[in-house]
């Protein structure tokens, strides 16, 4: 499974050059977007098409391939294989048959629009495209109300507005980033709350690729006596840093918080 750019052809690996280069069987979801990548370093290699239409016909010959020991190597359009993309039926099929799967890493435009957001890192849940109309999309979100963590989903200039705005409905107006055209000329970021950014695209619509990105849902963080007495409770039955783990879920504040408070306790 090779990653490819997103935008920049720079963003390709070495290791990346060496598969295609060398593998028996090249897939491709659409055969011209990879013939660029190709040209642009001198492969040669013959590209075939590999996507949602055709991957129960082609996935027998593929399995037969690789039982015979040749390689195939996958691409996507842009970015890692599988993520809002096809080949996870042929990596199932791969895995049920004890053949062996290697991703090679690469760009990501999930990772490159969380690192540039500016929100919060540590967690983050990625739902790819939410659906087109309000209704559904609101059904949508409302599922993903109280996941702990920076939301990431994929969509389109002409639909992020009304997105933005079922968002602010849906999760209230949290914070928020558009990021745009990653590693492209005219990459770009919007900062701020739902409300503000889809007034902002009223009158000033993005253009090209988006990954929007939404701040996770606000905790309270508990008064520091109640914190303490907590984790008092706690060190009577648990080890330290399983009561940590446990009240730093519900408390508002961080593991390394609490166990440096748990260790003044001792």
């Amino acid at each position: 499974m090779v990653a490819t750019p997103i935008g920049n052809l720079r963003d390709i690996t070495l290791r990346a050059l060496d598969v295609l280069r060398g593998a028996d069987y090249l897939l491709a979801e659409d055969t011209r977007v990879t013939a660029k990548l190709l040209s642009a370093y001198d492969i040669s290699a013959s590209v075939t098409a590999y996507h949602d239409h055709n991957a129960a016909k082609r996935i027998p010959a593929l399995i037969k391939a690789l039982r015979k020991g040749e390689t195939i190597a996958l691409v996507s359009d842009a970015g890692t294989p599988l993520v809002s993309d096809p080949g996870f039926r042929l990596v199932r099929a791969a895995v049920d048959a004890g053949i062996d799967v290697f991703p090679l890493p690469g760009a990501s435009a999930v990772m490159a629009g969380l690192v540039k957001s500016g929100l919060p890192s540590d967690r983050f849940f990625f739902a790819g495209f939410l659906p087109p109309r309000s209704v559904a999309r609101q059904r949508e979100i409302d599922g993903l109300r109280n996941i702990p963590g920076t939301l990431i989903f994929f969509e389109t200039g002409p639909r992020i507005e009304a997105c933005l705005r079922d968002l602010a409905v849906s999760l209230g107006n949290r914070t928020a980033a558009i990021t745009r055209e990653l590693t492209k000329h005219y990459e770009e970021a919007r900062h701020g709350t739902l409300i503000e950014l889809a007034d902002g695209i009223a009158s000033d619509p993005p253009r090209g690729e988006i990954v929007l990105l939404v701040h996770g849902p606000e905790t309270s963080r508990w008064d520091g006596e109640v914190v303490r007495d907590a984790l008092r409770d706690h060190l009577e039955t648990m080890k330290l840093k399983g009561a940590c783990a446990e009240l730093a879920e519900v408390s508002g504040w961080s593991k390394r918080e609490l166990y440096a408070l748990g260790l003044s306790l001792k």
